[in-house]
């Protein structure tokens, strides 16, 4: 289970719609994950190291992530998160 990692170009997240997903936030942490199903989001600030079997992604701003459904994984939260997120 690959999590994919890029840097979109504004364009793209606005033909995605990225702007009008919700809004999460998360302090500094740590926690396990499990997706049940995938999950597209766009970082707007912060720094995560989420640790899966596969390796560990670092993720931060400008980042826009897909974390496929059946993933588990641990989530270190180093820096204050605030991301765009929405569910396949």
């Amino acid at each position: 289970m690959k999590v994919e990692i890029r840097k979109p170009e504004k364009e793209e997240l606005e033909k995605l719609g990225v702007f009008n997903w919700p809004i999460w936030e998360k302090e500094p942490s740590e926690f396990d994950w499990y997706y049940d199903s995938t999950e597209v989001c766009y970082f707007l600030e912060g720094k995560v190291v989420v640790e899966t079997e596969e390796g560990d992604y670092t993720v931060g701003k400008g980042d826009l992530v897909r974390f496929p459904a059946g993933l588990k994984c641990r989530w270190r939260v180093i820096e204050r998160v605030r991301k765009h997120y929405n569910f396949e």
